[in-house]
């Protein structure tokens, strides 16, 4: 099955749009409870532990998790990676490994090929800034999700992202700077978005959605709105909300009428809610993560209506 079509029935099936980030961390009070620690004082077992407890006590209410590669590779466990995403499919969950790769060539192959056979995830985020030559080689695995970067949710994204661009015909390359009022010019993020609305243009469509995608950040609500309007065959995987300050009201712009066109990603406010409320303890971590989706879900579907 494609991984459009099964996001698109699990979230019909679960009625929930949410993500949750599985971003393990433990280096100070208040991340990977400390019992856990100290009980298997591996990295890999510890964090295996705590991403199974969570997937046990939440597989019921989202339809995807997302790991982020990163912190597997800080603690040398990248095992843990693999049974976690292998356990996640064992629980009806979609998988998108946030890795946010960029190169071309053989090297991007190379990063497609262990994203998509080595790991065994069904999506993946990725870095477009060298063009369609560091996409095509993801976008060969016909069958996965691809989530372009677009307009990210952190708060220097408008340094590179929000300035103005043009693309001038007839000039040379050689060229660096080039003075004129007659041509439009277009935030870079604008244009990202244009190109990824055009190489959807011959990929596969289920219920109008291809497996290409974008990342916008719920943190942006006006961007998010512009970006939904410029892609409208792609699903929209919107970080942003909880931790970094975006509400259920700013989600609104990325989604269709019936609810569908995206999902909502929450890392730190969903696996490490046990710290925010006192009436959870630290081996109540995963029920804590429960709840918080449950209140998600509920504030999110009354937003998009579905």
């Amino acid at each position: 099955m494609y991984f459009i079509e099964h996001l698109i029935q699990l979230i019909k099936e679960k009625k929930s749009v949410i993500s949750m980030g599985l971003d393990p961390r433990m280096d100070k009070e208040g991340e990977i409870p400390r019992y856990l620690i100290n009980e298997f004082n591996n990295p890999d077992k510890i964090i295996l532990e705590f991403n199974k407890s969570l997937i046990e006590n939440t597989y019921e209410l989202i339809p995807v998790i997302k790991p982020q590669i990163a912190f597997y590779e800080k603690y040398e466990a990248l095992s843990s990676l693999k049974e976690t995403i292998r356990y996640a499919h064992k629980n009806d969950l979609l998988v998108i490994l946030d890795a946010k790769r960029n190169d071309i060539g053989s090297t991007s192959e190379a990063y497609a090929y262990s994203i998509f056979k080595n790991y065994n995830a069904d999506a993946c985020t990725i870095n477009a800034y060298l063009g369609i030559d560091g996409v095509k080689p993801f976008l060969n695995y016909k069958e996965k999700g691809v989530f372009v970067l677009v307009k990210t949710s952190n708060p220097s994204s408008s340094d590179f992202q929000d300035l103005f661009s043009t693309k001038i015909l007839g000039i040379s390359n050689e060229i660096s700077e080039y003075k004129c009022n007659e041509h439009v010019l277009k935030r870079n993020y604008i244009l990202m978005a244009q190109l990824v609305r055009d190489w959807t243009s011959n990929l596969e469509k289920f219920l109008d959605f291809t497996n290409l995608g974008a990342v916008v950040g719920a943190t942006y609500s006006k961007e998010l709105e512009k970006v939904r309007k410029i892609i409208e065959n792609s699903f929209l995987l919107i970080p942003g909300y909880g931790a970094q300050g975006a509400q259920a009201k700013d989600l609104k712009y990325g989604f269709y009428k019936n609810g569908l066109g995206g999902i909502v990603n929450s890392s730190r406010g969903i696996i490490y809610a046990y710290n925010k409320n006192e009436k959870y303890s630290q081996h109540d971590f995963s029920k804590a993560a429960k709840d918080k989706i449950i209140e998600m879900n509920i504030l999110i579907n009354r937003e998009i209506g579905i």
